[in-house]
């Protein structure tokens, strides 16, 4: 019997569909494309809408209101909106046990109190930002970060997170990666999260570059696809540019704009360099054969309406700019709609598994998984049960699936259903088709943050599409089949039931928060 797998979990924050060599984009990233090459590629898999829900689903196979956090950071008194991970849930550390050394790098995010930092929650070591975000070269006073499980003040000068996190990861790999037991360990960037901050020599490789504007990347990033075999051009078409960005010909200020995608590709890029780091240590050591290496991103390109009105250019520390809804219609190629919102452009995530001894090297996968499959797939490949009860808790039931037959190369029995809620907006998807409706409230938050014409304000409903003829979701066949739709919004409600989900009106009155004054657009 071979030897437990060394196991790497690798996560992007706000990272779209398209935004890696592999996946179509421009921007350059040879050790996430080698990744691929060397291992396989999805074309349709899933996260949640959002950071907090998604690392929830990711860390203990569950879905995020099973796990606490069913929004956010608030904790409103309900067991499915603590805001941070409960204990009716084990993570991946947790369910390792004591077979593994397991590590943590990055971002958390799942708590930062007492009782539930990583180290508190399975965790052997962890370096990292407690927090969702931060400066990426002067962390703000009150930021919590930690390093070997301790508070860490940064130095003044030299300091970039992704850099730290990389070098903190290689770290690790080198300490506990020539022991006889076997390592997890979980890397969570911060990066491309705003605020857009990179090295000077990094934005120097793409500026200029996005002269070209936004309508000419996308039906690049789009042919790229095409060719790579992620997509099929007879049910995923380009959709047209989003409305609520002007065509690149009509654009003025195509200087400021270039800019703001140079930096955002520059983090993406310093993040490659990183992931190259790591992969660089497996081969050094001579594990990678038996490592399983995982990537993805948490959510879909982010359109938030960070420093809108800013003055300030992006890239250095006294900066704090996204780099909002044009280029993050490019981020989502060809998909519809972004970060918050359950269409296709929300919840896809790129996402490759390397594993030398058991994955065929350059394959692809039209076979379709969700984040919180990779506890299960973590305990497959270990040889590890999931526990029933842990520390004198009952646990929730696994949610997840194992993704092992499909990196074998075999079908596998897969979801029946798969759900989401996220501010109201709902999903459900089952085989070729999924149901969605998003919340009328939410029109009135998203257009706080700079979205606009796409979305459009609307009664909320059902819409229905066959993801299989209709992937990109243009032609919503709801009055066609009403039967269909009954039927999955009926389960959608019995799994809200089941999950404690409650409606976004009703968090909205618990929680007091004028959410729409609260989340208006952040000027520094």
């Amino acid at each position: 019997m071979n030897k437990q797998p060394n196991i790497i979990v690798i996560l992007a924050d706000d990272m779209g569909f398209s935004d890696i060599g592999a996946y179509g984009s421009e921007i350059h990233t040879p050790n996430l494309d080698r990744l691929a090459r060397e291992g396989l590629r999805f074309s349709q898999f899933y996260n949640t809408p959002r950071c907090c829900p998604t690392r929830a689903s990711l860390m203990t196979g569950l879905y995020p209101h099973q796990a606490g956090l069913g929004f956010m950071e608030e904790h409103i008194g309900n067991p499915a909106y603590t805001g941070a991970i409960n204990k009716q849930c084990v993570t991946i550390a947790e369910a390792l046990g004591d077979q593994y050394h397991s590590l943590m790098v990055g971002k958390w995010h799942l708590g930062k109190k007492p009782g539930q930092r990583p180290f508190e929650r399975g965790f052997d070591d962890y370096t990292g930002l407690l927090d969702g975000a931060s400066n990426y070269f002067k962390p703000e006073p009150g930021k919590t970060l930690m390093k070997r499980n301790a508070p860490y003040q940064p130095p003044e000068e030299g300091f970039y997170t992704t850099d730290w996190f990389s070098d903190s990861a290689a770290e690790y790999i080198e300490q506990y990666g020539q022991q006889e037991k076997p390592f997890f360990l979980y890397l969570a960037y911060t990066a491309p999260h705003w605020p857009l901050q990179a090295h000077p020599e990094d934005i120097a490789k793409y500026a200029g570059s996005y002269m070209v504007g936004w309508d000419t990347l996308r039906k690049e990033r789009y042919a790229r696809l095409l060719q790579e075999g992620i997509l099929d051009e007879r049910n995923s078409p380009l959709t047209a540019r989003d409305s609520g960005a002007p065509a690149w010909d009509d654009v003025e200020d195509k200087e400021a704009w270039d800019l703001k995608m140079a930096v955002y590709a520059a983090m993406v890029h310093r993040m490659d360099q990183g992931i190259g780091k790591v992969l660089d240590k497996l081969k050094e050591l001579q594990i990678e054969d038996n490592t399983l290496v995982m990537f993805l991103s948490d959510n879909g390109a982010c359109a938030e309406g960070i420093g809108l009105k800013s003055d300030k250019p992006p890239g250095t520390a006294d900066s704090f700019i996204a780099y909002h809804l044009p280029w993050a219609n490019v981020s989502t190629t060809p998909f519809r709609l972004y970060k918050h919102m359950v269409n296709e452009g929300g919840i896809s995530t790129p996402f490759m598994a390397r594993w030398p001894e058991k994955i065929k090297q350059g394959a692809i996968t039209h076979q379709f998984g969700h984040l919180m499959d990779i506890m299960a797939t973590c305990l497959d490949a270990a040889g590890v049960a999931y526990p029933s009860d842990y520390q004198g808790n009952a646990i929730v039931p696994l949610e997840g699936k194992s993704l092992l037959p499909i990196f074998e190369g075999s079908e596998r029995e897969g979801h029946e259903f798969i759900f989401w809620e996220h501010e109201g907006n709902r999903a459900v998807r089952q085989g070729k088709w999924k149901l969605l409706s998003r919340c009328r409230m939410d029109w009135q938050f998203t257009s706080a943050w700079g979205y606009r014409g796409d979305r459009g304000p609307h009664e909320e409903k059902w819409e229905l599409y066959n993801m299989e003829e209709d992937r990109v979701e243009l032609n919503d066949l709801a009055d066609q089949y009403p039967e269909k739709v009954q039927e999955l919004a009926l389960q959608h409600e019995q799994w809200a039931q089941r999950a404690g989900v409650i409606p976004w009106s009703d968090y909205m009155k618990v929680t007091k928060t004028d959410y729409l004054l609260r989340t208006q657009e952040i000027t520094p």
